[in-house]
């Protein structure tokens, strides 16, 4: 069996420690679980994940240089203020490193290939339509990482892999329309990879991602918006 054939079953490999951190605590920011001007205490962390203060610490200082997280002098780590022009031109960036990416894989893409990503894009529609937005999570990765890996191209992949911290795991669910754009969108990709057709991949591709940057960043303004009291 071909390692594209087991990108729908391979389990996610486990973040290091200080990466975890930065990961759960990125998530719950991005997901309105902690809004600006909130303490973070790297104890509190270390507690929820079950890990070490030393490495909660670390994740809080990768979120500090990655402006999630600001130093207030004597008092420790709050929540900064997200903007939303921050998160547009994250995924703008990463709408034409992923679309390159795409292009390129048009040249590789066989009937194995396209196999794999059919069988995997069944089982995320399927988990979409279930609502088991954890799988659908998981499947959604699995896909692009299965389309990145076929562009043999691994600096690209770095580079696309750096921005993905701006796409919120855990709380797959809590973006309206994000479950449904992967569940529609990738059939699109996976024509055209099928095609050879290099621009329009690149073109699917990057709308896909623009259009998960749109949602992100809805999402996020929706979340400043004053509550008007029932």
């Amino acid at each position: 069996m071909s390692s594209s054939h087991l990108e729908e079953r391979r389990p996610r490999r486990r973040l290091r420690l200080s990466d975890e951190a930065a990961a759960h605590v990125r998530e719950r920011i991005l997901a309105g679980e902690l809004r600006a001007g909130e303490f973070i205490r790297s104890e509190s962390v270390a507690d929820e994940l079950d890990i070490s203060a030393t490495p909660a610490r670390e994740g809080l200082l990768v979120l500090q240089a990655e402006g999630f997280l600001r130093v207030v002098p004597r008092k420790g780590f709050v929540v900064a203020p997200l903007d939303p022009k921050d998160i547009d031109d994250v995924f703008t960036a990463q709408s034409l490193l992923a679309g390159e990416l795409a292009a390129r894989a048009s040249t590789h893409a066989d009937a194995s290939v396209i196999g794999s990503l059919n069988t995997i894009q069944d089982s995320l529609e399927r988990a979409a339509s279930e609502k088991n937005y954890d799988e659908v999570e998981r499947l959604n990765h699995a896909f692009h990482r299965t389309v990145y890996a076929l562009a043999d191209s691994p600096k690209l992949q770095w580079l696309v892999g750096s921005t993905l911290g701006y796409a919120p795991r855990k709380f797959f669910a809590a973006i309206p329309g994000w479950p449904e754009a992967s569940a529609h969108d990738h059939r699109r990709i996976v024509e055209l990879l099928e095609a050879g057709d290099s621009e329009g991949a690149r073109s699917a591709m990057a709308a896909h991602i623009l259009d998960a940057g749109r949602l992100l960043t809805a999402h996020v303004e929706n979340m400043h918006m004053p509550q008007t009291a029932s």
